[in-house]
């Protein structure tokens, strides 16, 4: 039986021997369900599909499915409007059902690490060892690092119920799970397409989906640091809907108006500003945490997406508060999009919450 877990982390993106089997990226997220399919020619990477399809608010909660029959239609549905035919996907988890963690191990040979991970595992992980899927990947030295010899390794456990939930959803709508991943490692090979030139710079890659924030710090194309936060754009829809007394769906659709001159508008603006407060203090101060606890630790650049990562005046209060450059990420930026049939400004606008499912869309069959 395919171990979906032992697929989070990214091998090489060209394969020598056989062709690569391009995977469908499916972000399945608490607001949206993201789909992207590309194809890769010529060392190119070339967008075919790109769809999302909004889910209810009572569909998936704070990271848990409520209503299965709704998630597998969704997908059906999003599949269909498409015409997508490949059914094999990747897709991944996040939240407070997967825990990321680097650590040191003394140096050792291949065939014990896995057993050493293993035992490392049980000190660092608030599960039972017996609930979660372990996966580690060894990073690359770090030259200004201080471990004196130590392996650095990423460890990363995801609860087996979690994961069996969401390749149950993917399999309930006739498609085929190849590889489970993480949001932020998803992120990190988004980031590494359409960035090559800023591989060597420490860059803080901040994905604000509906009800989860991933921080993923990185340098020279290895995980410094991630962190997952409970808090999302779900937080500004629910501040206008306490504060200006609408329902929900109409709360939604004032989060996303750019600007307005009436007294609603006013109130509107502090809503969201205050809101942006909250979400850029807990980045900055889970930034200021990687800063204290990891040496060589300034930050080059934040980078943005998802899609409350749009929200107005966000990306400049962050910029502010961190003191560092701050810029909405593009997961297009180096993906040749000119054959897909999107309208462009359509494009432009879905492309911040587009992140995820680009990093997935560009696993492939074989990949570990």
């Amino acid at each position: 039986m395919l171990s979906l877990f032992k697929n989070v982390f990214q091998t090489d993106l060209l394969s020598f021997l056989t062709p690569r089997r391009q995977l469908v990226g499916l972000d399945i997220g608490s607001s949206a369900i993201k789909l992207v399919q590309l194809k890769e020619s010529k060392g190119r990477h070339i967008l075919q599909k790109f769809g999302v399809k909004p889910l209810e608010p009572e569909v998936i909660v704070d990271g848990t499915v409520m209503d299965e029959g709704r998630v597998v239609s969704a997908i059906r549905e999003l599949f269909d409007e498409q015409g997508v035919k490949n059914k094999l996907v990747a897709i991944s988890i996040s939240g407070h059902a997967v825990i990321v963690k680097k650590i040191s191990l003394p140096p050792m040979p291949d065939e014990e690490l896995e057993g050493q991970v293993k035992l490392a595992a049980e000190q660092y992980i608030p599960f039972d060892i017996n609930e979660v899927n372990i996966d580690f990947h060894v990073l690359p030295a770090d030259p200004s690092g201080d471990q004196q010899g130590d392996m650095a390794v990423i460890l990363v456990a995801a609860k087996k119920d979690k994961i069996n939930e969401l390749t149950e959803l993917v399999k309930g709508a006739g498609l085929v799970p190849m590889i489970m991943d993480v949001d932020a490692f998803a992120i990190e090979n988004m980031y590494a397409i359409n960035y090559p030139m800023a591989q060597d710079e420490t860059t803080a890659l901040v994905n604000i989906g509906a009800s989860v924030m991933n921080v993923n710090i990185i340098r020279g194309g290895s995980s410094l640091f991630t962190r997952d936060i409970p808090l999302g754009g779900n937080r500004y829809t629910e501040a206008i809907q306490r504060e200006m007394g609408m329902p929900y769906e109409e709360a939604e659709e004032n989060k996303k108006m750019k600007q307005g001159g009436d007294s609603d508008a006013a109130v509107l603006s502090n809503i969201m500003n205050s809101v942006n407060g909250e979400v850029a203090s807990e980045i900055a101060r889970t930034v200021e945490y990687f800063r204290t606890a990891t040496t060589n630790a300034e930050l080059d650049r934040v980078l943005v997406c998802g899609g409350a990562g749009q929200s107005k005046g966000l990306i400049q209060e962050l910029g502010e508060r961190m003191q560092t450059p701050v810029e909405a990420a593009d997961p297009f930026g180096e993906i040749d999009v000119t054959g897909s049939d999107l309208d462009p400004d359509l494009l432009a606008e879905l492309a911040p919450a587009a992140a995820v499912s680009v990093g997935l869309a560009l696993r492939a069959v074989g990949d570990r």
